[in-house]
């Protein structure tokens, strides 16, 4: 399994293609710029089966509509946050008065914890981490000691909680018993900034030394 982070929009957030030796790519949370994503894929040679999102803030959805039509292919969603694609007022677009507030179609499936989910030749676990917002998920694929932690945890830092349906507590309780728990060695792919190691945050993390 290789990846690919994108940097879009105007708070950059990091969208990653995920894909394998049989050219299937998995595109976690394709936040804005949705030519952007669908030319990179094009070159890449790969093949889209998936959109998967870490949650549904406007900044991680903002091309979701462009490449799954482009595509014609299904989004997964943690199912508490079901209803935030479709209304500004929940994915923050409209707080933060953009002049298109984002609003897409219902995801196609649901997501929840689940310790080896598949999705074409892919096998992954989804881990519940909410606290940035209610249905925060990251996932972690084992095998190749990545994990896509969205707005969970980020280099020395953590998410912010004070959007709707934010809770510090919550958070570092997410990242307490679903993240720091995984083996030191593995990499962090945020959904802002560069990557890091549950090893370095151990070390390096203020939020986690003072939890």
């Amino acid at each position: 399994m290789q990846y690919k982070q994108m940097p879009l929009g105007p708070i950059q957030t990091n969208c990653y293609v995920i894909w394998n030796e049989q050219k299937e790519c998995l595109i976690v949370d394709p936040g804005d710029n949705g030519a952007k994503v669908i030319k990179t894929i094009g070159e890449m040679g790969v093949q889209p089966i998936a959109i998967l999102l870490t949650h549904a803030h406007f900044d991680h959805i903002g091309a979701v509509e462009t490449v799954r039509n482009e595509f014609g292919i299904p989004v997964f969603i943690h199912s508490k946050e079901d209803n935030w694609l479709t209304d500004p007022k929940f994915n923050g677009s409209s707080a933060f008065r953009l002049p298109n507030p984002v609003v897409c179609e219902p995801a196609d499936h649901y997501l929840d914890e689940n310790p080896a989910m598949t999705i074409g030749s892919f096998t992954f676990a989804v881990l519940e981490t909410p606290g940035h917002s209610p249905g925060s998920v990251t996932f972690y694929f084992a095998e190749e000691g990545v994990a896509f932690s969205g707005d969970a945890l980020f280099f020395e830092s953590i998410g912010r909680t004070d959007l709707a349906g934010g809770n510090q507590r919550t958070l570092l309780n997410s990242i307490n018993d679903k993240l720091i728990s995984l083996p030191e060695e593995t990499v962090i792919l945020s959904g802002h900034g560069k990557s890091t190691t549950i090893g370095h945050e151990m070390d390096h993390n203020p939020y986690i030394n003072g939890f």
